[in-house]
């Protein structure tokens, strides 16, 4: 959820993808993590879940190196290449579908829960509670994002990617400072048309009314 705060603050629309997935070696043994019909003990989610970007058709599991096996390889998270279909109900890739993707000598297959069980996570007292806490640190991760990617040699590419709310926020805050507050709150300091600094969040920075609003909406 913090990570889909995250996209969402660029202008990159990602999705809760709960999954079951099995690890499997070259020789066939394998583990099953996650589940399709996952569950909440107390405060604790029992599943796994990836997100999905529709707009661009990538599927990124980016706590795939929990998992012993994975993590020994390295490579850090998993990120994929779907063929994505929208229906009227919403869901981009049916219950059941499966996705495929390698990693060193391991196969990962990815079957896709149903769309209730989004809602089931979503729904929950316990995700409700915390939703706030998401998306400020989701735009605390943005913030820091976007700060490497005004970087020399990589800020030519970012403001060719087909996000207009990422290419306006690169131009927003150009080379102007930023660091955390008391509350570990990402700021960037910059001046209005008076010539007044102000030291404001990613989500306070004022952006012409053209650019799109971050994700999710409402």
């Amino acid at each position: 959820m913090t990570l889909r705060n995250a996209y969402g603050q660029l202008g990159v629309r990602a999705e809760l993808l709960p999954v079951d997935l099995t690890v499997r070696h070259e020789n066939g043994d394998g583990t099953r993590y996650g589940s399709l019909t996952p569950s909440w003990t107390g405060t604790s989610w029992n599943g796994h879940c990836v997100l999905v970007l529709p707009d661009s058709e990538r599927f990124v599991d980016a706590t795939v190196e929990q998992f012993d096996e994975v993590r020994e390889i390295g490579a850090g998270p998993m990120i994929g290449k779907v063929a994505l279909s929208t229906h009227d109900d919403g869901t981009m890739l049916e219950p059941g579908a499966q996705v495929l993707l390698q990693r060193g000598d391991l196969v990962l297959k990815y079957t896709i829960a149903g769309p209730e069980v989004v809602a089931s996570i979503v729904e929950h007292p316990e995700a409700i509670a915390h939703a706030d806490g998401h998306h400020r640190t989701g735009v605390n991760v943005a913030s820091l994002t976007l700060a490497a990617l005004r970087a020399d040699g990589v800020r030519g590419r970012a403001m060719q990617a087909p996000h207009p709310r990422l290419r306006a926020l690169l131009r927003a805050i150009g080379d102007a400072a930023y660091d955390a507050d008391e509350s570990g709150d990402v700021r960037f300091r910059l001046t209005d048309r008076t010539g007044r600094e102000q030291w404001l969040r990613l989500d306070e920075i004022p952006l012409p009314p053209t650019v799109p609003p971050a994700w999710p909406r409402s």
